[in-house]
């Protein structure tokens, strides 16, 4: 087996051959999507989360792989390969130890022990550092010609050499970062001249604790205050515990020699080792913040994506505002622009009138099923209004959150969608059809605009941006996508496709119409046998001939389905629609070398429910009458709330204020809560009680308790 498959099966707690399954796979053009659903008898039953961490398991390897064959170039270059460090070099574990090891023999610029080593001190040193307890014959030396003028400057350039080889040794570095990772403290301290502007880490200003305990939202915001030199960082164990180990390990007895060797061992810690080996904890700690800050986006985004749809209705959306007005759009039931107009419901008695009459005409005219308003300025005004207007009763009125609909509304996709209308409308479309559908409007937003993170532009955006890109496709795949309505956003994070793809098929479906059949899909240019396997089970057609073609049953399966039918003596659809007939089905008699029971379950599961949203219900909300601004607040109230975000202290709340209330983790339960993500999620709805509130630095703190 893959020496790479038998280190991840081991990490990952998997078998090797799932390990070696998911890699070819994988290297076969599979997407992480399509390996979870599709192939489960080859992986396992391994989930998405699980062949997510094997692919980039493997590609951590591989850059391993690529540094360790680097090196070994290097090292033969220069005649420096002996079969021992080659044999070191292939056998390290880690890039911090191969790194290690790579040291001594790193091309090094001109440094004081290279210097020292020209002067023709190296003999001296090896004298010192074997710590005889004769005297210590420097004098034999001095060579001014060389730049060695006394015992002193001898003695110094000694101590350099030794300095660097105490830097070197592989094993003092590794009882080092031991002692790092468990002893060091992260100290933070104000610079003086920034305290004022800087007063928003006014919690740091005189800060310290064990890097071991810190959390990785705190550790994030002392970092960003070193970034705008507000703060100054230090990230070190105590020094005498460093001194100690180095000492034990050098330091031999007493003599004049020894003491040499103690200056060195100083000389070396503060100068090289301490500076290097920070580093590379705050490296450490700063990829375990950002992992988990990502993560908490990660959650937070798959939670908003997955929000509940309304579904096909038709709506009306308001952008609202007070001086400008409220832009107003209405919308069919597959998201069709086909009014806009102004109205002004928060000016003047007057004003307010003309826009009640222009709401219940167009809600009228067009047979409108639900109201969708901004969450925005004015928000909570236009909710009132509208709600006084004395519409019907089975009209849906609510609040959507509109985080980055200005962002859509001025970017290139809303241009090339609406190139006739101006943001404002752009704007109001866009949280219409974000009730109608929050998952097919959000995905034309970069991730970061949605408002959902914590620390989003702190952490590494490499990473970052690879764990949304993931969330997204996983969410788009799971729900599906109708191929003859979607656009070409949400066609790109199908499985398979991307972006030109998606676009060819905009363009085939504009030239010839809806899509019959999946197997159309391979009409479309440039979308081959492999997209096609890739994409079909994810992609519906409603209405289509082949009721299979809605559901999420693969094309490569239509065959046992077929087969099934014809052994049950009824057709496809009459399996969909009759249980009685599916129960009958012995499920056993239809495994194959290829297909297996986890699969035919999943089949009969999908007949059961075919192209099922896996969303869940719709459910009406709205903010308590009366509270409209923190002014209208005050402790004790219980108020409804919409979680907007979650972080690892707690979280945010709206209560329709327009200024979200912050639950503590420590008042998130009546029992201790560890992750705030195990007792909410992102637009939930829940009660909270106002514990208090500071209208002077915009900050509302709330409970989630009982008591």
């Amino acid at each position: 087996m893959n020496q790479h498959h038998e280190i991840i099966a081991r990490e990952l707690q998997i078998k090797g051959g799932q390990v070696a399954a998911v890699a070819t796979l994988l290297a076969d053009g599979g997407t992480v999507p399509f390996i979870a659903r599709y192939r489960k008898e080859a992986t396992g039953l391994l989930d998405e989360t699980q062949i997510t961490a094997v692919r980039d398991r493997l590609t951590q390897l591989a850059e391993l792989d690529k540094r360790r064959q680097a090196i070994i170039t290097s090292l033969t270059e220069r005649d420096l390969l002996d079969p021992k460090l080659h044999q070191a070099v292939l056998a390290a574990p880690s890039l911090t130890v191969l790194e290690d090891i790579y040291l001594p023999h790193r091309p090094k610029r001109r440094t004081r022990s290279i210097i020292a080593r020209e002067k023709g001190l190296e003999p001296l040193a090896r004298a010192i550092f074997q710590q005889d307890h004769g005297p210590i014959k420097a004098e034999k030396f001095i060579n001014p010609e060389k730049g060695v003028s006394s015992v002193d400057e001898a003695l110094a350039g000694a101590r350099d050499i030794i300095a660097e080889w105490i830097n070197e040794d592989p094993a003092v570095r590794a009882g080092l970062r031991h002692l790092f990772a468990g002893k060091a403290l992260i100290t933070s301290k104000v610079v003086k001249k920034n305290q004022e502007t800087g007063s928003k880490f006014r919690d740091y200003f005189d800060w310290q604790e064990p890097t071991a305990k810190v959390p990785g939202h705190r550790l994030l915001a002392m970092l960003r205050g070193e970034n705008e030199k507000v703060l100054t960082l230090a990230v070190r164990p105590p020094e005498e515990a460093a001194f100690a180990l180095l000492r034990k390990r050098y330091v031999k007895g007493s003599s004049v020699a020894a003491e040499q060797v103690d200056l060195a061992v100083q000389d070396s810690y503060k100068r090289l080792l301490a500076p290097s080996l920070e580093n590379e904890l705050r490296a450490k700690l700063k990829e375990q913040a950002d992992q988990e800050a990502i993560k908490v986006f990660v959650d937070n985004l798959r939670e908003l994506l997955l929000a509940s749809p309304l579904g096909r209705k038709r709506i009306m959306a308001l952008d609202p505002g007070f001086r400008t007005g409220a832009k107003l759009v209405c919308l069919d039931a597959q998201g069709k622009l086909l009014h806009s107009s102004t109205i002004y419901p928060t000016m003047s008695a007057a004003k307010s009138q003309e826009a009640g009459k222009i709401v219940s005409d167009l809600c009228r005219k067009y047979q409108i099923e639900a109201i969708a308003i901004g969450n925005g300025t004015a928000g909570r005004e236009t909710e009132a209004f509208v709600r006084a207007l004395g519409l019907a009763k089975e009209l849906i009125i609510t609040m959507v959150d509109e985080s980055g609909a200005s962002i859509y509304s001025a970017s290139e996709t809303a241009r090339a969608e609406f190139p006739d209308h101006d943001l404002t409308v752009r704007g109001s479309v866009s949280i219409g059809r974000r009730l109608q559908d929050p998952l097919a409007e959000l995905v034309k937003l970069d991730p970061k605009a949605i408002g959902v993170g914590q620390y989003q532009h702190d952490v590494n955006q490499t990473a970052l941006k690879k764990s949304l890109d993931d969330t997204v496709a996983s969410c788009v795949n799971s729900v599906g996508v109708e191929l003859n309505t979607a656009s070409a956003e949400l066609l790109a994070h199908v499985s398979g496709l991307g972006p030109v793809l998606a676009q060819n098929i905009i363009k085939y479906r504009n030239e010839n119409g809806p899509f019959a059949s999946r197997k159309k899909v391979l009409k479309v240019p440039r979308l081959g046998a492999k997209a096609f396997e890739q994409c079909a089970g994810f992609l519906r057609i409603q209405d289509a001939k082949n009721p299979l073609d809605a559901s999420a049953v693969h094309p490569e399966q239509y065959p046992i389905v077929e087969q099934m039918a014809k052994d049950c003596g009824c057709r496809v659809i009459d399996l969909i629609e009759q249980p009685e007939i599916r129960e009958k089905i012995e499920i056993k008699r239809y495994v194959s070398a290829k297909v297996g029971l986890p699969t035919l379950n999943d089949i009969l599961a999908e007949l059961a429910k075919p192209g099922r949203d896996p969303r869940e219900s719709f459910s009406e909300f709205s903010f308590a009458e009366g509270i409209n601004s923190m002014d209208d607040l005050q402790p004790g109230m219980r108020l409804p709330g919409l979680v907007t975000n979650v972080t690892k202290f707690g979280a945010f709340v709206d209560i329709g204020v327009h200024q979200d209330g912050l639950v503590h983790i420590s008042q998130l339960a009546d029992r201790f809560v560890k992750d705030p993500g195990d007792v909410v999620k992102v637009r939930q709805q829940v009660m909270v009680r106002v514990l208090e509130v500071d209208p002077k630095r915009k900050r509302i703190s709330l409970s989630l308790k009982e008591g």
